[in-house]
């Protein structure tokens, strides 16, 4: 690793591993270099070469962590512990999607082991949106917060995009939406709101052997009580999801993950005028992440969610999933 520069290895070449790789393929070569990618899916190493032939294809994990100062884990979830702890016996930084694992005792064993080696892909760390309801807040919009609403629903799980991936991301071992989707807006109520405290929580699993179709739950935050429900089949949108945060003074909130609201006085609802859709929205916020990725590696202060953050976020998402 040079003084500008770090190299950036990703395992896994699925719809985040190739979403990071191609943003990180965007950034300035000064600021960070591709050193490869790995997946033990010849199909997906395939699909990699004929669409980016100049990226570097690793034989294996071990190479692809040889050659990289940070390591991108977009696997599986049951396989995210087996390569951090790789990486991180080899001296490089971790940068992981969530959750951290499916065994919440060996995520804090881990969390433990890794210290602040590591971070969680949480793009809400990065978000500008995100960053327009802080503004909002500190501004004192919202004044004493007294009540969060997480509502999320979906057509059908896994989402029409998401549906090469049904194999894991349907079952109830590593997938499911509280997983995939709900666990953005816990982070984004406990980096904005206060710890996690109170959980009683519901789970419904209607089809045998396949991941919860509807989840209802309350806890607090810093105090503060915060609702989340989610649903398969109650809506006709592919991915539908509004996060509030309400107080004495009035209220904002996030709908479909990047336009940012606040309620006027007369109770409807104003959005950001510089509000962007998500698909617009989501590489501003992965380029932002990419250079947190490059101060983690560094051992620079970042922004982005930690680990510790996130167990946080797993812990409750599991015992969510575990009520039924």
């Amino acid at each position: 690793m040079t003084d500008t520069s770090i190299s950036f290895g990703l395992i896994g070449a699925g719809i985040m591993g190739e979403r990071m790789l191609r943003a990180a393929l965007a950034q300035p070569v000064e600021a960070l270099r591709v050193a490869g990618i790995w997946d033990p899916s010849e199909e997906a190493m395939e699909r990699i070469a004929a669409a980016l032939p100049d990226v570097p294809r690793q034989a294996d994990a071990a190479s692809l962590i040889a050659a990289s100062d940070c390591v991108y884990i977009a696997s599986p979830p049951s396989s995210h512990l087996g390569h951090a702890r790789a990486a991180l016996a080899a001296g490089k930084a971790v940068f992981c999607e969530k959750p951290l694992a499916v065994d919440i005792a060996d995520a804090r064993a881990f969390v433990t082991e890794a210290k602040e080696r590591g971070a969680v892909n949480f793009p809400f760390a990065s978000s500008l949106a995100v960053a327009k309801l802080q503004d909002w807040i500190e501004a004192g919009h919202v004044g004493t917060a007294s009540r969060v609403s997480i509502e999320v629903a979906f057509a059908t799980w896994p989402r029409s995009w998401q549906i090469d991936a049904a194999g894991w991301l349907d079952r109830t071992a590593q997938g499911g939406f509280t997983r995939e989707v709900v666990s953005h807006f816990l982070f984004l109520t406990r980096r904005l709101v206060g710890p996690f405290a109170g959980l009683s929580a519901k789970a419904a699993y209607p089809e045998e052997g396949k991941s919860e179709r509807r989840i209802d739950a309350t806890l607090t935050a810093g105090g503060v009580p915060v609702t989340v429900t989610g649903s398969v089949g109650t809506t006709t949108k592919d991915d539908h999801n509004v996060w509030t945060l309400e107080g004495d003074k009035g209220a904002v909130r996030l709908c479909d993950w990047s336009h940012a609201e606040r309620r006027r006085p007369d109770g409807s609802w104003e959005r950001d005028p510089d509000a962007l859709p998500q698909d617009q929205a989501r590489p501003i916020a992965l380029k932002r992440q990419l250079e947190g990725v490059a101060k983690l590696t560094r051992g620079e202060p970042h922004h982005l969610a930690t680990l510790s953050e996130a167990l946080a976020v797993q812990e409750i998402v599991e015992a969510i999933l575990k009520a039924h």
